[in-house]
């Protein structure tokens, strides 16, 4: 939030006078320069992303949208697709943003790939009370792409899970090698990301947060999740 540009003792204030500004705040920065843009043509539409904390702001950006009740740039918002992204409130908070997601027709996917760490934190308990919402688009070690309520292994700590997620990270390795010749050469991976996997034998769930196998999924990974979802809203 303090990223974004959240004032302390003031919270969000709707507009902040640019000159009692040190320097810029990105979330309204950024939101200035959107309706610059989408004024300019009715037909304009936009997505936020982002990787890891960038998926973090991105949700969080448009909470904030939300909250201030930025019909212009709700309305042009054409979805939120994040990547990695880590817990960033409680189930309140969830409940409001599927609330105002569906209500402007802003679709959010919240990709997963295997067993990454950081979207299985902070902790889903009654203590921190974290919870994820919206679609999990999770993608398995071969980039095979499912709709699930929740990544498997939530909170990442489990004995079974300790197993499964060495498991994966043998197969990571082995697909290291091969990716190359089974899916192009413009796949093939360098020394330092073999090295990187197998660190995963070590701390599973490290590698797997590498903007390498995000791009993959989304180059590599079936559409077929989402075509089907698709037809089932038609039918």
């Amino acid at each position: 939030m303090k990223a974004l540009g959240l004032q302390k003792s003031f919270g969000w204030p709707k507009e902040i006078d640019p000159q009692q500004q040190r320097r810029p705040l990105a979330y309204y920065t950024i939101r200035e320069k959107l309706r610059e843009v989408v004024k300019e043509n009715e037909r304009t539409r936009f997505v936020v992303t982002g990787h890891s904390l960038g998926g973090a702001l991105a949700i969080l950006f448009s909470f904030i949208l939300a909250f201030h009740e930025d019909n212009l740039l709700l309305e042009r918002l054409e979805g939120v697709y994040t990547f990695g992204q880590p817990r960033v409130g409680d189930g309140e908070f969830g409940e409001f943003m599927m609330k105002s997601l569906s209500q402007y027709k802003i679709r959010y996917y919240r990709f997963v790939y295997g067993f990454d760490m950081v979207p299985r934190l902070p902790l889903d308990d009654k203590a921190l009370m974290f919870k994820h919402f919206g679609r999990c688009i999770y993608f398995d070690w071969n980039y095979v792409a499912q709709i699930l309520e929740e990544e498997p292994f939530k909170n990442y700590f489990s004995i079974v899970g300790a197993v499964l997620m060495r498991i994966h990270a043998c197969f990571e390795i082995g697909r290291s090698f091969t990716i190359g010749w089974r899916r192009g050469k413009e796949y093939e991976e360098r020394v330092l990301l073999r090295i990187v996997r197998l660190f995963g034998l070590l701390l599973p769930g490290v590698p797997a947060h590498c903007p390498q196998d995000y791009v993959n999924s989304t180059r590599l990974g079936s559409a077929d999740p989402f075509l089907n979802e698709y037809d089932v809203k038609i039918q």
